[in-house]
Protein backbone atom coordinates (compact mmCIF):
# COMPACT_ATOMS: atom_id res chain seq x y z
CA UNK A 1 0.00 0.00 0.00
CA UNK A 2 1.08 3.78 -1.03
CA UNK A 3 1.68 6.54 1.93
CA UNK A 4 -1.68 7.99 2.40
CA UNK A 5 -0.56 11.04 4.20
CA UNK A 6 1.12 12.77 1.49
CA UNK A 7 -0.09 16.50 0.07
CA UNK A 8 -1.05 16.82 -3.73
CA UNK A 9 2.12 18.54 -4.17
CA UNK A 10 4.35 16.06 -2.48
CA UNK A 11 2.48 13.27 -4.59
CA UNK A 12 3.21 15.24 -7.72
CA UNK A 13 6.71 15.35 -6.60
CA UNK A 14 7.73 11.78 -7.39
CA UNK A 15 5.63 10.99 -10.27
CA UNK A 16 7.73 9.65 -13.40
CA UNK A 17 5.20 7.31 -14.80
CA UNK A 18 1.75 7.24 -16.04
CA UNK A 19 -0.64 4.36 -15.86
CA UNK A 20 -3.13 4.84 -18.17
CA UNK A 21 -6.74 3.04 -19.61
CA UNK A 22 -8.33 3.36 -22.56
CA UNK A 23 -11.78 3.15 -22.49
CA UNK A 24 -13.03 6.02 -20.80
CA UNK A 25 -9.79 7.88 -20.29
CA UNK A 26 -7.96 8.39 -23.39
CA UNK A 27 -11.30 7.82 -25.39
CA UNK A 28 -14.77 9.14 -24.67
CA UNK A 29 -15.56 5.44 -23.58
CA UNK A 30 -17.78 4.80 -26.75
CA UNK A 31 -17.24 1.43 -28.64
CA UNK A 32 -17.88 1.70 -32.52
CA UNK A 33 -18.14 -0.59 -34.82
CA UNK A 34 -17.79 -0.46 -38.65
CA UNK A 35 -20.16 -2.62 -40.75
CA UNK A 36 -17.44 -4.43 -41.05
CA UNK A 37 -16.83 -5.26 -37.52
CA UNK A 38 -13.60 -2.88 -37.22
CA UNK A 39 -13.45 -1.52 -33.86
CA UNK A 40 -12.95 2.66 -33.66
CA UNK A 41 -11.58 4.86 -31.09
CA UNK A 42 -11.60 9.01 -31.27
CA UNK A 43 -8.62 9.92 -29.42
CA UNK A 44 -7.77 13.74 -28.43
CA UNK A 45 -4.96 15.54 -30.20
CA UNK A 46 -4.01 17.43 -27.00
CA UNK A 47 -3.58 13.70 -24.84
CA UNK A 48 -0.92 13.41 -27.89
CA UNK A 49 1.04 16.65 -27.44
CA UNK A 50 0.69 15.65 -23.86
CA UNK A 51 2.38 12.97 -24.04
CA UNK A 52 4.98 13.63 -26.52
CA UNK A 53 5.93 16.15 -24.08
CA UNK A 54 6.27 14.11 -21.04
CA UNK A 55 8.32 11.96 -23.13
CA UNK A 56 10.74 14.73 -24.17
CA UNK A 57 11.06 15.33 -20.24
CA UNK A 58 12.50 11.67 -19.82
CA UNK A 59 9.27 10.59 -17.92
CA UNK A 60 7.41 7.29 -18.91
CA UNK A 61 4.01 6.31 -19.62
CA UNK A 62 2.23 2.86 -19.90
CA UNK A 63 -0.86 1.29 -20.84
CA UNK A 64 -3.08 -0.60 -18.96
CA UNK A 65 -6.46 -1.43 -20.26
CA UNK A 66 -9.12 -4.78 -20.30
CA UNK A 67 -10.05 -4.63 -24.09
CA UNK A 68 -7.84 -5.27 -26.71
CA UNK A 69 -8.10 -3.11 -29.82
CA UNK A 70 -5.41 -2.88 -32.97
CA UNK A 71 -6.70 1.26 -32.84
CA UNK A 72 -4.64 1.26 -29.31
CA UNK A 73 -1.60 -0.60 -30.69
CA UNK A 74 -1.34 2.04 -33.39
CA UNK A 75 -1.69 4.98 -31.34
CA UNK A 76 0.27 4.06 -28.28
CA UNK A 77 3.00 3.45 -31.09
CA UNK A 78 2.54 6.59 -32.39
CA UNK A 79 3.34 8.49 -28.51
CA UNK A 80 5.91 6.09 -28.18
CA UNK A 81 3.80 4.27 -25.03
CA UNK A 82 5.35 1.16 -23.92
CA UNK A 83 4.37 -0.82 -22.42
CA UNK A 84 0.68 -1.73 -23.49
CA UNK A 85 -1.09 -4.17 -21.67
CA UNK A 86 -4.35 -5.03 -23.28
CA UNK A 87 -6.73 -8.16 -22.62
CA UNK A 88 -5.90 -7.75 -18.82
CA UNK A 89 -7.98 -10.02 -17.02
CA UNK A 90 -6.43 -8.40 -13.51
CA UNK A 91 -5.55 -4.69 -14.25
CA UNK A 92 -3.64 -5.05 -10.74
CA UNK A 93 -1.78 -8.21 -11.87
CA UNK A 94 -0.58 -6.71 -15.12
CA UNK A 95 0.23 -3.46 -12.88
CA UNK A 96 2.11 -5.66 -10.70
CA UNK A 97 4.28 -7.01 -13.52
CA UNK A 98 4.39 -3.40 -14.93
CA UNK A 99 6.34 -2.47 -11.99
CA UNK A 100 8.60 -5.13 -12.07
CA UNK A 101 9.66 -4.76 -15.50
CA UNK A 102 10.16 -1.35 -15.44
CA UNK A 103 11.78 -1.04 -11.84
CA UNK A 104 9.52 1.74 -10.92
CA UNK A 105 8.40 2.03 -7.59
CA UNK A 106 4.32 2.56 -7.06
CA UNK A 107 4.75 6.10 -5.41
CA UNK A 108 6.43 7.17 -8.76
CA UNK A 109 3.32 5.95 -10.26
CA UNK A 110 0.16 8.69 -11.57
CA UNK A 111 -2.96 5.92 -12.30
CA UNK A 112 -5.63 7.42 -14.60
CA UNK A 113 -8.85 5.54 -14.59
CA UNK A 114 -12.42 5.64 -14.74
CA UNK A 115 -13.94 2.46 -13.76
CA UNK A 116 -14.75 -0.17 -11.45
CA UNK A 117 -11.67 -2.42 -13.00
CA UNK A 118 -9.43 0.48 -12.46
CA UNK A 119 -10.29 0.68 -8.58
CA UNK A 120 -7.40 -1.39 -7.44
CA UNK A 121 -4.06 1.00 -9.45
CA UNK A 122 -5.74 4.14 -8.02
CA UNK A 123 -5.85 2.54 -4.19
CA UNK A 124 -1.68 1.43 -5.36
CA UNK A 125 -0.54 4.10 -6.51
CA UNK A 126 1.28 7.70 -5.99
CA UNK A 127 -1.27 9.79 -7.70
CA UNK A 128 -5.00 8.37 -8.34
CA UNK A 129 -6.58 10.27 -10.74
CA UNK A 130 -10.42 10.02 -11.79
CA UNK A 131 -11.61 11.41 -15.01
CA UNK A 132 -14.18 13.95 -14.76
CA UNK A 133 -16.89 11.39 -15.75
CA UNK A 134 -15.59 8.73 -13.85
CA UNK A 135 -18.06 6.58 -11.99
CA UNK A 136 -18.64 7.54 -7.99
CA UNK A 137 -16.50 4.92 -6.91
CA UNK A 138 -13.10 5.94 -8.97
CA UNK A 139 -13.49 9.54 -7.73
CA UNK A 140 -14.21 8.30 -4.25
CA UNK A 141 -10.74 6.89 -4.40
CA UNK A 142 -8.80 9.57 -6.54
CA UNK A 143 -6.60 11.97 -4.49
CA UNK A 144 -7.33 14.49 -7.49
CA UNK A 145 -10.34 14.43 -10.65
CA UNK A 146 -9.82 16.37 -13.78
CA UNK A 147 -11.95 19.19 -14.88
CA UNK A 148 -11.65 17.36 -18.69
CA UNK A 149 -13.89 14.29 -19.26
CA UNK A 150 -12.05 11.07 -20.51
CA UNK A 151 -11.42 11.76 -24.15
CA UNK A 152 -11.47 15.33 -24.11
CA UNK A 153 -7.88 16.39 -23.20
CA UNK A 154 -7.78 15.01 -19.51
CA UNK A 155 -4.72 13.19 -19.88
CA UNK A 156 -3.27 16.52 -21.18
CA UNK A 157 -4.41 18.07 -17.94
CA UNK A 158 -3.17 15.52 -15.45
CA UNK A 159 0.37 16.04 -17.44
CA UNK A 160 0.06 19.71 -16.94
CA UNK A 161 -1.03 19.40 -13.19
CA UNK A 162 1.87 17.59 -12.20
CA UNK A 163 4.13 19.21 -14.38
CA UNK A 164 3.26 22.56 -13.04
CA UNK A 165 3.57 20.61 -9.24
CA UNK A 166 6.63 19.70 -10.44
CA UNK A 167 7.80 23.54 -11.37
CA UNK A 168 8.60 21.86 -15.08
CA UNK A 169 5.53 23.09 -17.27
CA UNK A 170 5.93 26.96 -16.94
CA UNK A 171 10.01 26.74 -17.94
CA UNK A 172 9.36 24.54 -20.81
CA UNK A 173 6.09 27.13 -22.15
CA UNK A 174 8.81 29.93 -22.09
CA UNK A 175 11.52 27.59 -23.95
CA UNK A 176 8.55 27.21 -26.52
CA UNK A 177 7.68 30.73 -26.41
CA UNK A 178 11.31 31.79 -27.15
CA UNK A 179 12.03 28.96 -30.17
CA UNK A 180 12.20 31.09 -33.46
CA UNK A 181 10.45 29.32 -36.19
Amino acid sequence: MVETSKTLAERCAGIEMLVLDVDGVLTDGSIIYSDAGMELKKFHVRDGSGLKVWHKLGKRAAIITGRSSRAVDIRAAELEIAPVIQGAASKFRAYRQLLEQTGVHPDQVCAVGDDLADLPLLRNCGLAVAVADACGEAKADAQHITRAAGGKGAVREVIEFILGCQGLWRPLIERLREQPE
